[in-house]
């Protein structure tokens, strides 16, 4: 399966299509989702990986294209790493981050009051698949480690960007440049182990 060169981008929101797309070497023709019309799948799968592969047939089956989906998401130790494989979820139908990132602070609070004056350990993960119609011809994961800042800071991202601080920085995703965080977030880490596909 060498040198795809045309990709379904297998996403329905657009920072994580904008996101994969910088990613991919420029020669790939990629499509989105919305060219076609398409709704995403249930995602009912226990893990990331199980739903990418999900989304990843579905979207190609529907396409007869080559697929590429991620399924990604924060996980927080002390809430039993939720919102987890639900982090999308938590934002509701319209995708209203804000709300989900209240609900993580509703979560934590009840968790524990004291909880801003300690390191709350977390992680973004991120699944990886490639199918062609029925057939996953691969499915990767990456990580970063980092802890959840004490409030909302930054514009830059989405989703859950503005509450995650990698380890060893300073600043949460959303006050990074975009080519910052690409260097070490989970999708890149996702990225390299898929690279030998383009």
């Amino acid at each position: 399966m060498k040198n795809i060169s045309k990709l379904l981008i297998g996403t329905n929101n657009k920072g994580k299509y904008r996101e994969i797309k910088d990613l991919l070497p420029k020669h790939i023709k990629t499509h989105s989702t919305s060219e076609f019309k398409l709704k995403s799948p249930r995602e009912d799968g226990l893990t990331f990986t199980e739903n990418s592969i999900i989304k990843s047939k579905h979207f190609s089956k529907k396409t007869n294209l080559i697929c590429l989906s991620d399924d990604s998401g924060l996980e927080i130790d002390i809430l039993n790493k939720y919102p987890g494989i639900y982090s999308a979820r938590w934002a509701g139908k319209d995708g209203d981050f804000i709300k989900a990132i209240k609900k993580v602070y509703k979560e934590l609070d009840k968790k524990d009051n004291n909880w801003r004056k300690k390191k709350i350990k977390a992680r973004f993960v991120c699944a990886l698949s490639i199918c062609n119609l029925d057939k996953n011809i691969t499915s990767v994961v990456g990580k970063i480690e980092g802890y959840i800042s004490n409030e909302p800071k930054g514009k830059n991202g989405f989703g859950y960007d503005p509450i995650f601080i990698p380890k060893n920085k300073k600043k949460t995703f959303g006050e990074m440049k975009s080519s910052q965080k690409y260097k070490i977030d989970h999708r890149s880490q996702a990225f390299k182990k898929i690279k030998k596909f383009f």
